[in-house]
């Protein structure tokens, strides 16, 4: 009996890994098999359609693969939510919550890329490069128009799309990629103290997530800075909680959109029609719906052994890369604008009204979704 339940547990524990992989790989296969339908000579494939959404007021909203979608990624904990939710502010913008299935589709797309037996295989049955980024193409556009509501502007926020930024942009010649960056040593405390599992992650070893963090960001800033410029901005997150106005500012520019003062009180706009959606089961979810503040800035400052504060420099050299001093404890990031030093002052002194907010939202964003666990 004790071997039966066992097997049982191991059999579960593979189905809860694995299914996700085998339900987008069941959808890809399906978008392979429409976009090889037969079709007028002049054409050797079927080129991805356009999808077409009204919104409330009854305006309608085209998309294809020329569209300017936007790609917030970087690690998590870095501050993606923070910076969707002050997208997400602005009428003309949606981003909604993480998807979780269009990294997972780029990882299933690496995989078989890095596999020269997988690659042969599909080459032999047709599946071309050409084939199968259309596909791809297909599944992520769907993703994107379908899980929030019609706006000018659709943006993604899954952290790790940016390791296959350069892709992406090949599929969607248009988009333009904000890479969230922010001190290591801050998101490597915050996803261990908040228990966020990461594939590959130990969360009881500060060095070897300081480690796996490096590696991870090399791969995303080697990606920024790949396209350049006009197409991928660096946004430091501290910078962005201490000048707010400045760097949505600057974030809006660059992706050439009209300036609204709604993106600097994203706080305003939690779980309104059109507004900020948020999820029950994102880790940042609780923490956005204050303004922004200074509390998460250096919480990590006397939180890691002392041999990995002294070793920093070795055990992650992106730190330097990136323009943080790894001997800093506690670091100097600037002065706040005064904005941010009053709401920071506001939610210290009305601690428990933002508690209980936070706890209002997501009970709304749990009713808003059906969700009735």
């Amino acid at each position: 009996m004790l071997v039966k339940e066992k097997c049982n547990a191991v059999m579960w524990r593979m189905v809860r890994r694995y299914l996700p992989y085998t339900l987008v790989g069941a959808v890809i296969l399906l978008l392979l098999y429409r976009t090889q339908l037969p079709c007028k000579e002049s054409q050797p494939y079927i080129h991805a359609r356009e999808r077409i959404a009204t919104d409330s007021s009854g305006a309608v909203h085209k998309y294809d693969r020329g569209e300017a979608l936007i790609f917030i990624g970087g690690m998590p904990r870095s501050g993606t939510t923070l910076a969707r939710a002050m997208l997400d502010a602005h009428p003309n913008i949606r981003c909604g919550e993480e998807t979780r299935v269009v990294p997972r589709i780029l990882q299933m797309r690496q995989q078989w890329k890095r596999s020269a037996k997988e690659s042969m295989r599909l080459q032999e049955a047709g599946v071309t490069d050409e084939v199968l980024d259309e596909a791809i193409s297909s599944f992520i556009l769907d993703i994107v128009v379908n899980h929030g509501h019609p706006a000018s502007r659709l943006c993604n926020k899954d952290p790790f799309t940016l390791k296959s930024a350069s892709y992406l942009s090949k599929l969607f010649p248009n988009s333009k990629f904000l890479f969230m960056v922010r001190d290591g040593r801050a998101t490597v405390h915050s996803i261990i103290s908040r228990k966020v599992t990461i594939t590959g992650f130990d969360l009881s070893s500060y060095k070897q997530c300081l480690q796996r963090w490096n590696n991870a960001v090399q791969t995303m800033n080697t990606q920024c800075e790949e396209l350049g410029p006009t197409k991928c901005l660096h946004v430091y997150y501290e910078q962005l909680v201490l000048h707010p106005q400045e760097w949505m500012k600057k974030i809006l520019n660059f992706l050439e959109i009209e300036w609204n003062d709604a993106v600097l009180h994203h706080e305003d706009h939690i779980n309104k029609p059109g507004g900020v959606s948020l999820s029950k089961v994102e880790r940042s979810s609780d923490q956005v719906v204050k303004p922004v503040n200074l509390d998460a800035l250096t919480k990590w400052v006397g939180q890691i052994p002392k041999e990995v504060v002294e070793d920093m420099a070795n055990i992650a050299p992106m730190l330097a890369t990136l323009g943080y001093d790894p001997y800093a404890n506690p670091p100097n990031y600037g002065q706040a604008d005064p904005m941010v030093a009053n709401n920071t002052k506001r939610i210290i002194r009305e601690m428990n009204k933002w508690q209980d907010r936070a706890e209002e939202a997501l009970s709304l964003s749990k009713h808003r979704k059906g969700d009735n666990t």
